[in-house]
C-alpha cells in the first residue's frame, strides 16, 4: 500500500467479516501472480471501488490492465496516479511508457521514459527505460521530433479504416495514401492500404505495399499475416504453406500480435493453429471483443470442442447480436459470410443501386434467415426495388421464370465456388448482377446459366490478376473453353 495507508496497520482487518480494500487488493495481487488475470481484475476493481485513494491499488490495476491488453485503461489510471494520488510515484511514468509504446504513440512513450530516467537515474526500471528509449531511437523517435502527430494520426487512421470497413475501398486508398506519405514508418497504414487495393482487385499493388513493409521492417507480423490471407484467397496452396510456416514459428509477445496471429490462422482454415494461439491469449486474461470470441468459438469447434464453442458463441451474440446464423455448427455458414448477417442484407437492400440490391436478394435466399428477411418490411415496404428485383422476389416466392430467375441461377453456380461470401467474393457477384442488368438491356439471353457463371469468374479473376486455368473453370462449371471465351467478350461488352 501507500506510504501513509492506514490500512496496514492491522492485519485482523484480512477476516474482517466485512471484507475492505486491503482484503481484496492481497486477493488480486495473489491472482495477478497465479497469472489469473481475469481474477485479478475482478479482485482490484472491488478493492479500487472500496478505497479509491489508493494509489497502490490504482497502480497493480493498471498493471493488469496493461497484461490484458487494455492499455487505454491502463493510462487513465497511471494518470490519476500522477495527477492527483500520489505524483511520487514515479514508476508509473515507465508504465506509461511502456502502454504508449504499444499503443504506437511514440512521443509520449518517449517522453514518460526520460521523465521516468530523470527522476530516478538508479530506480527499479532503470534499464528497461533505457532499453526502451533505446529501441524508440532506433525508430528514429526524437521527443522534439514531430514525427508523429499522434491524435491527428489516430484521427485519420481510424477514420480510414471506417472507410476500409464499410466498402469504400478508393476513399480509404486515398486516405491511407496520404498517411504513409506523411508517416512513411507508420505500419499498420501499409497494412490497412494493402486490404483496400486487395478488395478493389488491385493484386499486384497490394503486394507491392507488403514487400515494401517486409524489406523495410523485416518480419513485420500484420503484413505476413496479410499475405496468408491474400493467398488464401487466391487459394494458392504452395504460398499459402509457405506462410503458414513461417508464421508456425513466431511466438508474438503482444496481445495484439497474438489475436491477429490466431485470428489469421482461423480465417485460412488452421483451427488447430489458431486454438492454440487464441486459448493461450485468454487464459492470460484477455477478454476481446466480438472479433475475439467469434474466432476462438471457430477455433474451438473444428477442433472437437463443441461445448467451449457454444459457451464463446454466447459471448459473440451478446456482444455483436447480427451475427446471430453464424454459428460454426451452421453447415450453411462459414467465417466472415455476409450471407450469415440478416443486418447487412437489408443494409444493401436499401442501395441507390440496382445491382446491390438483386446482390441482397440473392444473399436472403441462401440465408438461414431467408424467411424472416423475405417477410420483413424492407423488402415488401422498399420503394427502391425495381422491376428487376420485384421479377426476382416473384420467382422466389412463386417460381415464376424470368431473366431474374436466370440471373439467380447462374449466381449459385457461382456460389458453389465462392463461399462464405466475404469483402472479397461480395465483388464477384455485384459484378455478375451489373453484367445481368446491362445483358438484358442489350437483349442478350441468358439461359445458359453455366456459360455465364463460368465466363464471370473468368473475367473476374482476369481482371484481379489471378491465374486460374481456364481447365479449372471448364471442370468446374461442365462447358467448353470456347464457350467460356464467348460469354466473356459478351461480359466486356456489358461492363463498358
Amino acid at each position: 500500500m501507500g506510504k501513509d495507508s492506514k490500512a496496514i496497520k492491522g492485519k485482523g482487518k484480512l477476516l474482517s467479516f466485512f471484507p475492505t480494500g486491503e482484503y481484496y487488493f492481497t486477493k488480486g495481487l495473489k491472482a495477478y501472480h497465479r497469472r489469473d488475470f481475469e481474477k485479478a481484475k475482478r479482485y482490484l476493481q472491488r478493492a479500487f471501488q472500496l478505497e479509491p485513494g489508493e494509489p497502490m491499488i490504482a497502480c497493480q490495476l493498471a498493471l493488469v490492465w496493461t497484461e490484458i491488453g487494455g492499455y487505454e485503461n491502463s493510462n487513465r489510471l497511471l494518470h490519476l496516479i500522477l495527477d492527483e494520488l500520489d505524483p511520487e510515484m514515479t514508476e508509473c511514468h515507465y508504465f506509461l511508457a511502456n502502454n504508449y509504446a504499444h499503443l504506437g504513440f511514440f512521443k509520449d512513450a518517449t517522453h514518460h521514459s526520460r521523465l521516468y530516467l530523470e527522476l530516478e537515474e538508479d530506480g527499479e526500471f532503470a534499464d528497461d527505460a533505457e532499453d526502451l528509449l533505446e529501441l524508440l531511437m532506433m525508430e528514429g523517435v526524437d521527443d522534439d521530433d514531430e514525427l508523429f502527430e499522434e491524435d491527428d494520426l489516430m484521427s485519420r487512421q481510424e477514420e480510414a479504416r471506417n472507410l476500409l470497413e464499410s466498402g469504400y475501398f478508393p476513399k480509404a486508398i486515398e486516405m491511407l495514401t496520404s498517411i504513409v506519405e506523411e508517416y512513411p514508418e507508420y505500419w499498420s497504414a501499409y497494412n490497412n492500404l494493402a486490404l483496400a487495393h486487395f478488395y478493389l482487385g488491385e493484386t499486384e499493388q497490394a503486394h507491392e505495399v507488403l514487400y515494401d513493409v517486409l524489406e523495410r521492417n523485416p518480419g513485420n507480423l500484420h503484413a505476413l499475416c496479410n499475405l496468408l490471407v491474400f493467398a488464401n484467397y487466391r487459394r494458392d496452396t504452395k504460398e499459402t504453406e509457405r506462410l503458414i510456416g513461417i508464421l508456425k514459428k513466431i511466438k508474438p509477445i503482444m496481445t495484439e500480435h497474438q489475436f491477429k496471429l490466431g485470428a489469421t490462422f482461423a480465417l485460412s482454415g488452421e483451427y488447430s493453429l489458431a486454438y492454440e494461439c487464441l486459448r493461450k491469449l485468454h487464459r492470460r486474461g484477455y477478454e476481446g471483443d466480438g472479433p475475439f470470441y467469434y474466432w476462438y468459438s471457430y477455433a474451438a469447434y473444428y477442433t472437437g470442442r463443441e461445448k467451449l464453442a457454444q459457451s464463446l458463441w454466447k459471448k459473440v451474440i451478446a456482444i455483436s447480436p447480427d451475427k446471430e446464423g453464424g454459428e460454426p455448427w451452421n453447415d450453411a455458414s462459414a467465417p466472415g459470410g455476409i450471407e450469415t448477417q440478416s443486418r447487412a442484407i437489408v443494409e444493401k437492400l436499401c442501395s441507390d443501386h440496382t445491382e446491390e440490391r438483386l446482390f441482397a436478394i440473392f444473399l436472403a435466399s441462401v440465408s438461414r434467415n431467408s424467411q424472416e428477411l423475405f417477410q420483413s418490411s424492407e423488402f415488401f415496404g422498399n420503394e427502391k426495388l425495381g422491376d428487376h428485383e420485384r421479377a426476382y422476389l416473384t420467382y422466389l416466392k412463386e417460381g415464376k421464370r424470368s431473366p431474374a430467375a436466370d440471373a439467380h441461377d447462374t449466381a449459385e453456380l457461382l456460389y458453389q465456388w465462392y463461399r462464405p461470401i466475404g469483402a472479397l467474393e461480395a465483388g464477384l457477384f455485384l459484378m455478375w448482377f451489373s453484367v445481368f442488368e446491362e445483358a438484358e438491356k442489350q437483349g442478350h439471353s441468358l439461359k445458359n446459366t453455366a456459360g455465364w457463371a463460368a465466363a464471370t469468374a473468368h473475367v473476374w479473376h482476369k481482371l484481379r490478376n489471378d491465374k486460374v486455368p481456364m481447365d479449372q473453370l471448364v471442370d468446374q462449371y461442365g462447358v467448353s473453353s470456347g464457350t467460356i471465351r464467348k460469354y466473356a467478350k459478351l461480359i466486356m461488352g456489358c461492363m463498358r
